[in-house]
């Protein structure tokens, strides 16, 4: 392929979310856990990772973010920034542009939120090794093993939904950098706020393919969150 030919795919990280439901004045990607950031954490799960070529974080313009303190933590990886917009397509369409001219239409392209600092690397190897021989690209993605009601206006259970074809959407998620800019400029043109990239993709006729990851994969969304994480690097040691 031609990515890893060149050394791997590069990385788009939207970081330009607030976080309104983590609460709190400080953006949950840059609360400390273990010494630093949870976006510094993010970053070194890609870094780390041989199928990486560089990453491009998209942050709010008005973010005075320490880029040369994150890269210290990256080794060899580059790191370039991009101002976000409105909506996540906004951002991850940012990302696209601020992408190098190395980097080719047809080229496959990671985007991965800032909040899920606990990737596996195995997982990241299934998503680029299966992704990359699938025509449209994939995403990680975990089965949906609870048992799932439908609520009623009043809170009331008005069923249990069959869940053995769900699954959740995890991230990262992999596709060719020119047919995911047009998908997400076309969400855009139709006002639809897409929560993921593969969402854009399914607009456009697209079947993305599901890749099975880890369920310690998670976004930190609120303080639990934030406190599993915290637990999950501890037993690391």
């Amino acid at each position: 392929m031609a990515d890893s030919a060149r050394g791997g795919s590069w990385a788009i990280v939207p970081a330009a979310g607030r976080g309104t439901r983590f609460g709190g004045d400080v953006p949950k990607q840059y609360l400390e856990v273990g010494g630093r950031s949870v976006l510094a954490h993010t970053l070194a799960c890609l870094a780390g990772h041989p199928g990486v070529a560089g990453i491009v974080l998209v942050l709010p313009a008005a973010d005075a973010v320490d880029l040369d303190g994150l890269r210290a933590g990256l080794g060899d990886t580059p790191l370039l920034r991009a101002d976000g917009g409105d909506s996540r397509a906004d951002s991850v369409l940012a990302g696209l542009h601020a992408l190098p001219d190395t980097v080719r239409a047809d080229d496959f392209v990671l985007v991965h939120d800032a909040a899920r600092p606990n990737l596996a690397a195995a997982d990241l190897d299934a998503l680029l090794e299966r992704g990359r021989n699938d025509p449209v690209g994939a995403i990680l993605a975990a089965p949906v093993r609870d048992t799932l009601k439908r609520a009623g206006d009043d809170g009331g259970i008005d069923g249990t939904e069959p869940r053995e074809r769900l699954w959740r959407a995890l991230t990262p998620q992999l596709f060719r950098r020119l047919q995911l800019g047009r998908a997400l400029e076309a969400a855009r043109e139709a006002g639809v706020a897409v929560t993921d990239e593969a969402m854009a993709m399914e607009r456009q006729g697209a079947r993305p393919l599901l890749v099975e990851g880890r369920d310690d994969n998670f976004k930190i969304t609120t303080p639990a969150d934030l406190a599993r994480f915290a637990f999950e690097l501890s037993r690391r040691g």
